[in-house]
């Protein structure tokens, strides 16, 4: 009986080690983990990347089990952390919006936000069926708050599904539907229109990928998986611009949807019951319109003496036939970074102007690499400065502190980000509404 009572207690006492040992290993491992986020707000904090300049996550604590199927979900790096067990922001300034989290938390405890209370972002008013206060006037992607193709792609398609059910067949005009843009939003919808059997145009002031056809040609684009109307999914975790403009272009192809590009709308105008949509080629009318431009379409301006001269640029198509010459690029963002990289591949000299002290919203890979090149004296980086004035041959700085510099220059390139296009918007009497923290997608 003793034997017995022994072997017992011996089996209870290793269970029960096991189980502290568990519990133990447990608690010290949430307790690492709580540590390393904390040490990556602090620093976020002190490079400016804790603040949110897009869509962001905000976990409900109440809520949030600290599974940490959200930090696993996201494709982005350092966006999300545990501390004590809760899923905390730490890079939001880094979030663009992919909304991985949101799907992947499996108690619903993440909603996306844009603005802060402090910081308002502009944006115009759109119903949960994507239209404005204008009816039968919708729009969809980067225009809205959702940059990522992925979410460009599904608002598109969605956007068009709602229309749809609201079309009066009833009013005269030439088209069911005039998309302009054709970005991801745009093509998305395009292909959702002909599969629903609608009689659209889709009309572009560029070339086909919209924004996307902006980046420089060995950017790499990152996306989640997408369901592309008469296509079906497709899975890409990696790819080049090309090779997404090229799959865009074969769906497109194979189902004869023509999109018209370089041809740039100049107005949309409701008159009464149908829209009149100006471009620089003609006058449309159609029962609906949905806008899916970028924010970026109409890129931001140094507003200083000498822009106009023709080599001044806001967008790096062909960095690889740029050779041997004085360049300088404007901005600190992550286009700014990746773009004077590229360039000094080729060989070229290369100076970088940013107006602030330190880089404060670029990917941590971009940090990484623009410092080394920093380093090796591939590029020349001057923070704390403005352009004054561009001339032929040079450009004009001052620093902070008000000195002038001068430079020898044979291209600029400015990446100032893109104004949102209030005159457009307006004249067609889209309200614009400035959000300070509201969701955006909640369950």
């Amino acid at each position: 009986m003793n034997e017995v009572f022994l072997e017992e207690f011996i089996a209870y006492g290793v269970s029960i080690g096991a189980v502290a040992f568990f519990i133990i290993w447990y608690i010290r491992r949430g307790i690492r983990k709580t540590h390393i986020a904390e040490e990556k707000i602090s620093k976020a904090k002190e490079f400016g990347l804790h603040e949110p300049v897009s869509l962001y996550p905000i976990v409900d604590h109440e809520t949030c089990i600290g599974s940490g199927a959200c930090i696993e979900a996201c494709p982005e790096k350092d966006i999300l952390g545990l501390v004590r067990g809760k899923a905390v922001t730490i890079n939001a300034s880094r979030c663009v919006g992919h909304g991985a989290c949101f799907h992947a938390c499996p108690v619903m405890a993440i909603s996306l936000h844009i603005g802060t209370e402090k910081r308002g972002v502009e944006l115009p008013h759109v119903s949960r069926e994507f239209e404005t206060n204008v009816p039968m006037l919708f729009i969809a992607g980067e225009l809205g708050g959702m940059g990522l193709i992925r979410n460009a792609v599904e608002q598109g398609k969605q956007a068009v599904t709602h229309l749809a059910k609201k079309i009066n067949k009833s009013i005269d005009a030439e088209y069911d539907l005039v998309i302009i843009g054709a970005g991801p939003a745009g093509i998305s919808a395009s292909l959702k229109s002909r599969e629903m059997g609608l009689n659209f145009l889709t009309l572009e002031q560029d070339t086909i990928g919209g924004t996307v056809f902006s980046f420089p040609r060995a950017k790499l684009v990152m996306t989640s998986p997408m369901d592309l109307p008469l296509h079906g999914k497709v899975k890409l975790s990696e790819t080049s611009k090309q090779e997404l403009i090229d799959l865009w272009n074969s769906v497109l192809d194979k189902n004869n949807i023509i999109i018209n590009q370089g041809e740039k709308v100049d107005s949309v105008e409701r008159d009464p019951s149908l829209f009149k949509v100006k471009t620089t080629k003609g006058v449309y009318t159609a029962r609906s319109v949905l806008l899916a431009i970028g924010r970026r379409g109409t890129p931001r301006k140094l507003g200083v003496k000498g822009e106009e001269i023709g080599k001044v640029y806001y967008r790096l198509l062909e960095p690889e036939l740029i050779k041997n010459k004085n360049i300088l690029v404007v901005g600190g963002g992550d286009s700014a970074i990746e773009s004077a990289l590229l360039i000094a591949d080729e060989g070229n000299k290369v100076t970088l102007s940013y107006r602030s002290d330190s880089f404060s919203r670029i990917k941590p890979k971009n940090l990484e690499r623009i410092t080394h090149a920093q380093e090796q004296k591939q590029i020349e980086i001057l923070f704390n400065t403005n352009v004054t004035e561009i001339t032929e041959d040079k450009v004009l700085l001052t620093n902070q502190s008000g000195e002038k510099i001068e430079l020898q220059n044979d291209l600029v390139y400015v990446f100032a980000g893109g104004e949102l296009p209030n005159t457009f918007l307006e004249k067609a009497g889209i309200r614009i509404t400035k959000k300070f923290g509201e969701a955006v997608l909640k369950h």
